[in-house]
């Protein structure tokens, strides 16, 4: 088996832990903002999910394996969640996200700019790059909206 494999798992279990605090740390504002953080988490893990045992076949492990590998990274979300819930200040909830949901937020949107922005600069069409921009504001927007309502 490949190490790129291995380095993969270990990438999903982190982001999975960072999900998990998301997740917790969301439900702690209220339960409008945890479904909100829950279904977006949702829509990215999907895609995320389908590439990351594409990658682990491809490093050599089998349906099965690739599989179960990919089953036991979701525990790190899971561990992410306890960590959210347990650092829980004695004086509520409001000390915790006051950290966690930056840090997580802001991992996000790392992630998701170092992805994209290279991209775009190498793109050789305009309009390619435009479409990318404009989805990219679009999210922005309706995040925006959802948040507001």
């Amino acid at each position: 088996l490949q190490i790129s494999g291995y380095l993969n798992l270990l990438a999903n279990t982190i982001d999975n832990f960072t999900h998990g605090l998301a997740v917790a740390a969301s439900f702690l504002v209220s339960r409008k903002v945890g479904f909100l953080t829950t279904m977006a988490i949702l829509l990215h893990e999907i895609p995320h999910e389908v590439g990351d045992f594409a990658i682990l076949l491809r490093a050599g492990f089998d349906r099965w394996s690739a599989a179960k590998m990919q089953l036991s990274t979701a525990l790190g979300g899971i561990l992410g969640a306890c960590f959210a819930i347990c650092a829980q200040s004695p004086k509520g909830a409001g000390e915790t996200i006051a950290w966690i949901l930056p840090f997580t937020s802001g991992g996000f949107l790392y992630i998701a700019l170092v992805n994209v922005v290279p991209d775009l600069l190498e793109e050789k069409n305009p309009w390619n790059s435009l479409q990318q921009i404009l989805l990219l504001c679009t999210g922005i927007i309706v995040m925006v909206l959802l948040a507001l309502t």
